[in-house]
């Protein structure tokens, strides 16, 4: 007799909210076996709230890893597109991240620290100064529109912003998390992705344009999808 072995999936947010309506549905359709953990079938599942930025991101996903193990990483959450082609609302995959503020402004340029020969652009994990999102059994069943992102400890708010950001990384996504959970799973070896909803354009500030509601409820429909095809 041949035994599935279990496959243990960590599922990570930056806030409570942007998952809700998926740990709903865990909590009413998988068995409960600890706080925000579940099982069915072969299946193993943990949602983790990291908190937001980078930071929080890094030090919490540290600190769950040193007593846990997963066999897959999937962070989800909302985040900014540069990018009008995609429809806010849209759900997307990230193929590769990046840092977007960490470094120094030379007058009006900003210099990242690859420039500042702080770091080679190839020095693990770095690719060309990028966090790619590797393919992997479980990432390629991630069946969405791919996208490029930035990762920001504070999000672009003024028109000027938006176009030297725009300019210097051609990113179609912001977010305040997604390159700290890529650069960790990649050092850890651990198969990952990372889905965003998008919930406004990246744009000066202006809250009544944004699709919040909408974004957090594609993006937990989808959610729900796939983790039921696991």
């Amino acid at each position: 007799m041949c035994l599935l072995a279990v496959m243990k999936v960590l599922l990570t947010a930056a806030t409570e909210g942007e998952l809700g309506l998926a740990l709903a549905h865990l909590q009413q359709h998988w068995q409960a076996i600890g706080p925000h953990h579940f099982t069915k079938g072969a299946n193993e599942l943990r949602v983790h709230i990291g908190g937001v930025g980078m930071v929080a991101t890094v030090y919490s996903l540290m600190k769950l890893l040193r007593t846990n193990t997963c066999d897959f990483a999937l962070q989800a959450g909302v985040g900014g597109s540069f990018d009008h082609r995609i429809a806010l609302g849209d759900v997307v995959s990230i193929s590769s991240d990046q840092y977007g503020d960490l470094g120094a402004q030379d007058g009006y340029n900003y210099l990242d620290i690859f420039e500042l020969g702080l770091l080679a652009e190839n020095e693990a994990p770095f690719n060309n100064g990028k966090l790619p999102a590797p393919s992997s059994t479980v990432a390629d069943k991630i069946l969405l529109p791919k996208a490029t992102a930035l990762t920001v400890n504070s999000v672009s708010g003024t028109d000027f912003m938006v176009k030297a950001r725009r300019q210097k990384f051609n990113c179609q996504v912001e977010s305040m998390e997604g390159a700290a959970f890529h650069y960790v799973c990649l050092m850890e070896n651990i198969p990952f992705a990372q889905v965003r909803a998008i919930s406004n354009y990246v744009e000066p500030r202006d809250k009544s344009k944004w699709k919040m509601k909408e974004a957090v409820i594609n993006l937990n429909n989808w959610l729900i999808g796939f983790i039921e095809s696991l």
